[in-house]
């Protein structure tokens, strides 16, 4: 059996759409998305639509939470968080009620049963929050309090945009990277968005080790590039200027 993992899609309908096509060549039991599917992108109405086509488990995101919620940046924070705020601001104006009622399915973990006994859990930042942020460094004793006991056999998780396969305690935690807004680091430190998009695959075949792939596949970014100026986003030439 094979679960394909997906997240942090952020309103790139092109990306889902790559990852998607990739997807139906594999044959996946089922797709579980990890939040954070519309906000922060050019087409949050038309990304969401297709994700609803596609029938994925969905896990509520931070960003998707903003959704149903806007509010404006605090005073104290800088120039790019009020920057992104109104992005995420004009996507929520985008969404029709269908669209909010079905964010607001979007459940805080969701859970697969892999067969043998094993377990797999799906959330966007941990268990306990969507706001946490699981990471190669993260000491384990933060991880404690972040799984809150949870014993299951993988733990999948978004929110970071960065790929991870990490043992803990009984438990494996992947994060199958982001389909719309991938990090890529450079040398000096600076983050650009690479033109491709990422997924998981999770293998759980009968009475067999559990397998985790990692996956890459190009996508039209010129196309999202166009779609942020011709949809009307605010501040589309900063946020495209870190891309490809």
């Amino acid at each position: 059996m094979k679960i394909g993992l997906i997240a942090d899609i952020h309103g790139n309908l092109a990306a889902l759409q790559a990852v998607l096509a990739a997807l139906a060549e594999e044959q996946p039991a089922a797709i579980v998305c990890l939040g954070d599917v519309a906000a922060t992108g050019p087409q949050p109405h038309e990304t969401l639509a297709l994700l609803w086509r596609a029938g994925c488990p969905t896990v509520m995101g931070n960003a998707d939470a903003f959704l149903l919620r806007p509010e404006a940046a605090a005073p104290e924070a800088g120039e790019d968080a009020r920057r992104i705020a109104e992005i995420d601001a004009w996507c929520a104006d985008r969404l029709t009620a269908a669209d909010r009622a079905f964010v607001a399915t979007f459940q805080p973990t969701v859970e697969i049963p892999l067969g043998g006994g094993r377990r797999l859990l799906c959330c966007h930042g941990s268990p306990r929050s969507f706001d946490d942020a699981i990471a190669a460094e993260t000491p384990d004793s933060d991880l404690d309090r972040m799984l809150g006991g949870q014993e299951a056999t993988l733990v999948a998780c978004g929110h970071t945009h960065a790929r991870l396969l990490r043992r803990h305690r009984a438990s494996e935690i992947v994060n199958p990277g982001s389909v719309g807004l991938a990090y890529r680091f450079l040398p000096d430190g600076a983050v650009r968005v690479p033109p491709w998009a990422e997924f998981a695959l999770v293998d759980a075949a009968d009475g067999g080790p559990l397998g985790v792939t990692f996956h890459r596949v190009p996508y039209d970014q010129a196309a999202t590039d166009r779609a942020m100026t011709e949809h009307g986003m605010p501040h589309a030439a900063w946020w495209a200027s870190d891309w490809g």
